[in-house]
């Protein structure tokens, strides 16, 4: 298998030098063929094209390189493209409801709504679905057999944002209250938790802190409903109230969960909210939101050749302005003389900028013909080479 995969790598190099040459080949002869039948037209572009035509292979070697590094790059971006699902995992997010995630344990309850409120007030945030989360236990004695007594989550948020982490049916008001299962439905040790008329600890003891017990009941019109993914893929069940039916600050050192959507427009969005993070408590933990995992290695090496792939245009780049400076140069006297004959120095500088313009338009077309044409040979031989390995293995 080794030997076949060494053999087929060689192949899809040399097929992608090959092509690449012929690229490289077929500019000159482009240039020539389009820019001698260029006719007419202003001064600046008839002095253009006539400098074109006298010196067609020299434009075309100016632009030779950036035409084959766009069609190596077009190539690189269609094989990577294809294969990129044999490197990524779904992560059970989902960026279109929210693109952050943050999380902070509150010594002060009642401090999570000025932290929701600096968020929403941040440059580039457009929304702010925040969740109070605490531990309850079953209010009284531990029963016979018991060695601790049973906890349950309990949730607190308004209804906007229990839609987002439970599936609500038959409406929602402030002061309604929902026992929330799991998808695999109710667990047998907190089911008891989770009945109407049930009487519960808000406060349970922490190890080493004695606290005092605030004690709240389950109300009668509590409805069972099932739980849903939140943005950040988290499936949470427990006891879901709106905050008339309970209140927050009763519970002990709860969890500020919130899902913070971004204006895609605004550039930093993102910066600016875990700025406001960090100075709102510096322990904030603050995660992007992802609908897909890559394989590191496989995420370094296409950032790694993009780059690579970009810093060698932006050097063809340099050359070429480079190289048009010194033709400049070079037809200084020429120049002169056509402006001592009254020509403008406006036209001059548009029939110098056409002479660059023409072979780079010619080489962008051919590079992106050539650059589809490599990423399909590319493609072509890469899924020979996974059958042929798939069949080996089987075999």
């Amino acid at each position: 298998v080794e030997g076949r995969g060494q053999v087929k790598t060689a192949q899809i190099a040399t097929g992608a030098s090959l092509t690449l040459f012929g690229i490289t080949l077929l500019l000159p002869w482009l240039v020539e063929a389009v820019v001698g039948r260029l006719r007419g037209g202003p001064v600046a572009w008839q002095l253009a094209t006539r400098r074109l035509q006298l010196s067609s292979g020299t434009a075309a070697r100016a632009v030779s390189g950036i035409t084959v590094a766009v069609a190596g790059t077009i190539a690189l971006q269609m094989l990577f493209s294809s294969v990129q699902g044999d490197y990524r995992e779904a992560t059970g997010m989902d960026s279109e409801r929210a693109q952050l995630y943050a999380s902070v344990q509150m010594d002060d309850p009642t401090a999570a709504r000025k932290v929701l409120d600096e968020f929403r007030a941040t440059k580039g945030v457009s929304a702010v679905i925040g969740t109070i989360e605490g531990f309850v236990e079953r209010a009284g004695p531990l029963r016979k057999g018991e060695e601790f007594l049973p906890t349950e989550t309990l949730l607190v948020g308004d209804c906007p944002t229990l839609r987002q982490v439970a599936r609500l049916t038959g409406g929602c008001e402030d002061g309604d209250v929902f026992l929330v299962e799991s998808a695999d439905g109710p667990e047998a040790d907190t089911a008891d938790l989770k009945k109407p008329g049930m009487k519960l600890n808000l406060r349970p003891e922490e190890e080493g802190k004695k606290t005092a017990p605030r004690t709240w009941t389950v109300p009668k019109s509590a409805r069972t409903l099932q739980s849903r993914p939140d943005p950040h893929g988290d499936r949470r069940s427990g006891i879901f109230a709106t905050p008339s039916a309970v209140r927050a600050a009763d519970l002990l050192n709860p969890t500020l969960r919130m899902s913070v959507q971004l204006d895609l427009h605004q550039r930093d969005a993102a910066e600016y909210a875990r700025n406001t993070a960090a100075r709102v408590d510096p322990r904030m933990s603050v995660r992007t939101i992802e609908d897909y995992h890559f394989d590191k290695r496989f995420k370094s090496v296409r950032t790694g050749l993009f780059l690579a792939a970009g810093a060698t245009m932006l050097l063809i780049a340099a050359s070429m302005l480079v190289s048009m400076l010194e033709q400049l140069r070079e037809r200084r006297r020429l120049l002169s003389v056509l402006v001592a004959f009254g020509t403008r120095r406006t036209t001059m500088a548009w029939s110098v900028l056409w002479q660059t313009a023409v072979p780079v338009v010619l080489g962008l077309a051919l590079a992106i013909a050539g650059g589809l044409g490599l990423g399909l040979v590319l493609l072509r031989m890469l899924a020979e080479r996974t059958v042929a390995d798939l069949s080996l293995i089987h075999i």
